[in-house]
């Protein structure tokens, strides 16, 4: 039968009209309100009601995966868990979720050792630089309020011009979902216009970070189409053990001091901290913490000065000046740490187990630490630990 088609009628040869349109489904604007309000929905919900289901129970000593240290939906409801049961957060870089030590030798460890119950909470993120620390905590850390807080600063994020992300270079950096997309500029973070939106919306749309947290527990961070061209035969929903993985890549055989590696000492070239990127951020830090009625206590160090030459000691010690002035001229309580034994360094920052507890020891003997902590110590006391920390 032949014929031609008229808008959506066939008429054929013989005069006979036949009904015809495409394939697609054509929907109503009562059908389409429908599927509006039903995907939006699922924006809004679907990220609520996946904790319900998704098993996510934080035992003691608990520390994000290296794996999982970008996973930020994950951390946000981390966050959750330790503020609802009042933890004390200890948050920082891997300097103090402890990179080189297993889950039961690290600086929150051995806090709740010596307070004899687990009132320490280890919040700290592998690579977590300052400027990447705002972002993680402005944008996934918005229920820390009214806690206590030890605030880490690692100096080695101010050892040079690029750790400071002051270079025009482009180079991999951790963290550049966290830092600042648009305003202020870092000329070395590259990303394409549609990808820093995509960024900024992922911030505020839980939806988007919450399929990011599925991607990377149980995908291995490839998205649907890439899993299934990588696992062809596998169904997807099996992958989906709506467990948490807590597995530790703990290696003993990384364990070893800066000397036994044969590690030189560095001459780091120190950014003036009036001029450091990093700095101004973790100063924001502070501020917008403390903002929130958060207690914040802040840890300086430990940092392996025997890595460091005869000039660069120098430069260090300023630095270390400046801090600590600017930490009094805001009253902040802190404890600048004093170089452990240097078989007791991984590297220039990495404590090993047994340094970890001798720096829990040395905050605990603190009178301004036990003043944090809410046990009752002096005024002069609290300037005696300062006068004796700065020299």
């Amino acid at each position: 039968m032949r014929g031609r088609s008229t808008g959506n009628v066939i008429s054929t040869t013989n005069g006979d009209a036949i009904p015809f349109s495409s394939n697609g489904v054509r929907l109503s604007i009562r059908q389409w309100l429908v599927v509006g309000v039903t995907m939006v929905a699922l924006l809004i919900f679907l990220p609520r009601l996946w904790p319900q289901v998704e098993k996510f129970e934080p035992q003691a000593d608990y520390r994000v995966p290296s794996d999982l240290s970008d996973d930020y939906w994950l951390y946000e409801r981390y966050c959750k868990w330790a503020c609802s049961r009042d933890k004390i957060l200890v948050i920082g870089d891997s300097a103090i979720r402890g990179f080189y030590v297993p889950a039961g030798a690290t600086l929150s460890h051995y806090f709740n050792e010596l307070a004899g119950g687990d009132e320490f909470a280890n919040l700290a993120v592998d690579g977590l630089h300052p400027v990447a620390l705002f972002g993680l905590l402005s944008h996934y850390g918005r229920d820390i309020s009214n806690k206590r807080i030890i605030l880490h600063l690692n100096p080695l994020w101010m050892s040079s011009g690029k750790f400071d992300l002051q270079t025009d270079k482009e180079f991999q950096f951790h963290h550049p979902k966290l830092v600042p997309q648009f305003v202020p500029k870092i000329a070395c973070y590259k990303e394409s216009i549609s990808g820093r939106i995509g960024t900024v919306v992922e911030r505020y749309v839980d939806f988007f970070s919450w399929t990011s947290h599925l991607q990377k527990v149980y995908f291995q961070s490839m998205d649907l189409t890439a899993w299934t061209l990588e696992h062809p035969y596998r169904n997807p929903l099996s992958a989906i053990t709506l467990e948490v993985p807590t597995a530790e890549h703990y290696n003993p055989a990384e364990h070893v001091s800066w000397m036994e590696k044969s590690m030189t000492k560095e001459d780091f070239d120190w950014v003036d901290l009036s001029e450091s990127f990093q700095w101004r951020f973790f100063r924001r830090t502070v501020d917008m913490l403390r903002a929130r009625g958060n207690k914040v206590f802040v840890l300086v160090g430990p940092f392996n000065e025997h890595i460091l030459t005869v000039a660069g000691a120098e430069t260090y010690s300023k630095m270390k000046s400046q801090i600590e002035s600017w930490l009094q001229q805001k009253t902040v309580p802190y404890y600048i740490a004093p170089p452990l034994p240097s078989e007791l360094y991984r590297d220039a920052s990495h404590p090993l187990s047994k340094g970890y507890e001798m720096l829990a020891g040395q905050l605990f003997e603190s009178g301004v630490f036990r003043t944090f902590l809410g046990e009752p110590a002096t005024a002069n006391r609290f300037a005696e630990d300062s006068l004796s920390q700065s020299r």
